[in-house]
């Protein structure tokens, strides 16, 4: 094999996954859309989403600032060098990070060092099968850290909240991939993706779970069992009312696969692989000989352009919200923030501070690199890439999931007098009571937009903490339009709480036995 030509190959792999939906997904994003009513949270969150899309296009850009952990599958015919293959992958790996299409995501787990070219630790994934075929079938999938946090493993049996006893049956295996789609809530970027894996061991559960979403998101089960299970789970799971982002809605669920192999009798696991809406899946069949790609995987059909009717949707929505948009800006006073309620779409411009774990364990622990009185915090990874002169510029930036800040975030508010905290999926009790002391208001902004909240940052004016690595450092961005929802206030009102409790509720109708 031609092995230059074969990076080469991987390389456009790797972009195009980061950059361009496949066609079957962007089918199921359009079904989507055309099912919510005008004016909803989760019409507008959808119409973000599909400029997102069209954004990445033109802009060849990560859809989602978390390009995730790159996982390679891979099927050679016998005598296919995959040393020397694998070695390629990981030289156009550290070339798409370098060119800003990936984002440096490999940490050691032990020090917490980022690798900067997401290489190290066995990283990234590449799992090699053979077979007898005389191509190379590469597949690539880009899998954010909010959804992977979503994934979830059932033991059978067990009591699930909401469904009671979940047996080792078909019944049981229904329920477990209910209660899945539940226990996501909006912080996985929903609607999402499922993928499912029934029986093995803990480990090849996940793996067979993972395998799915490999599949088509338009392909027929051959098994009849789980294509019947399949098409309930797609039918039933969109009534629980979870919605886009989780702000309600009528699609909570744009994709179920789920696969099967035996496992021991003491043993009977549920594996559910969560992925987000911004699923990002591709393959190419390459030439074993030069290396070429020969074909491109996924890409059947006519491909769904959002551009246009996004920018008439865009101008629509801002016609229709103007009145209703209200405009921060820091420093805000505590007297603004308590006049905002659940519900309010807020408009930044100015200054804000991206913040993630690394940032929040630190603040707990030190004083802050600057003042943060009445101020924003953006829980923020962005893709960043600096010029010939020094300046960074900001690629991708989308919100990451907040829950896992919930253990410092209203400590860190009080502390540093912060007002307003932006991202995705809401978060617990512990911060919405400090929301309510203290004066401080919860913005969820549409996760995986990151080039449409990337187009609102004007200028990189700062950073601090840049040993944490390019995702964790504290950027300071100078931000214009940036749109985001009120869903936790500071008069002790959730969104996210009183979604969690009404899909809850709903999902206790499909307690009785099915199949």
């Amino acid at each position: 094999m031609n092995i230059e030509k074969f990076q080469e190959s991987m390389y456009k792999l790797i972009v195009e996954t980061s950059t361009n939906l496949p066609k079957d997904v962007r089918r199921a994003v359009k079904s989507a859309k055309e099912k919510e009513s005008a004016g909803t949270r989760a019409a507008m969150s959808l119409a973000t989403i599909t400029n997102n899309i069209s954004m990445a296009d033109e802009n060849v850009s990560p859809i989602c600032q978390d390009t995730g952990l790159p996982t390679f599958k891979i099927k050679t015919p016998v005598g296919a060098n995959q040393i020397e293959m694998k070695k390629a992958i990981q030289t156009a790996i550290e070339a798409a990070t370098k060119d800003g299409k990936l984002r440096p995501n490999s940490v050691d787990s032990l020090t917490g060092d980022n690798s900067g070219n997401n290489l190290g630790g066995n990283l990234p994934v590449v799992k090699f099968e053979q077979w007898e075929n005389d191509y190379i079938d590469v597949r690539l999938i880009l899998k954010g850290g909010g959804c992977e946090n979503k994934n979830i493993q059932y033991s059978l049996p067990c009591e699930l909240e909401g469904l009671g006893r979940a047996g080792r049956d078909l019944d049981g295996i229904r329920k477990c991939i209910m209660h899945s789609v539940y226990q996501a809530q909006g912080q996985g970027c929903s609607a999402g993706f499922i993928g499912v894996g029934i029986g093995g061991d803990r480990s090849s559960g996940y793996d067979l779970a993972k395998e799915q979403l490999f599949r088509s998101n338009d392909d027929v089960n051959p098994n009849e069992d789980l294509r019947k299970l399949e098409e309930y789970v797609m039918e039933h799971a969109n009534e629980l009312g979870i919605g886009t982002m989780g702000f309600g809605g009528e699609t909570t669920l744009l994709g179920c696969k789920v696969g099967v192999m035996n496992r021991i009798p003491a043993s009977f696991f549920v594996s559910v692989a969560y992925n987000c809406w911004a699923f990002r899946r591709l393959g190419v069949k390459v030439n074993p000989e030069t290396g070429d790609i020969n074909e491109w995987l996924y890409q059947e059909g006519d491909k769904i352009d959002f551009a246009s009717e996004a920018e008439k949707e865009t101008a629509a929505t801002a016609t229709e919200e103007e009145q209703k948009v209200i405009t921060l800006k820091a420093p805000i006073s505590e007297e603004q923030i308590r006049e905002l309620k659940v519900g309010d779409v807020v408009r930044i411009d100015g200054r804000m501070y991206t913040g993630r774990d690394a940032i929040h364990k630190y603040l707990s622990d030190h004083d802050a690199p600057v003042d943060l009185n009445g101020q924003v915090i953006y829980h923020c990874g962005p893709v960043m890439l600096k010029d010939e002169e020094g300046k960074w510029h900001v690629k991708a930036a989308g919100p990451t999931t907040s829950i896992r800040e919930e253990p410092y975030q209203g400590d860190i508010m009080k502390k540093f007098g912060i007002r307003a905290v932006i991202g995705k999926g809401g978060m617990g009790p512990k911060t919405l009571a400090a929301l309510e002391e203290h004066g401080g208001v919860y913005l969820n902004a549409i996760g995986g937009a990151a080039q449409y909240y990337a187009d609102c940052i004007k200028s990189v004016d700062g950073v601090d903490l840049t040993e944490f690595g390019i995702p964790e450092a504290m950027w300071h961005l100078n931000v214009e339009g940036f749109t985001a929802v009120v869903t936790m206030d500071s008069h002790g009102n959730s969104l996210h709480k009183d979604v969690d409790k009404s899909s809850l509720e709903k999902l206790a109708q499909f307690k009785e036995r099915v199949f």
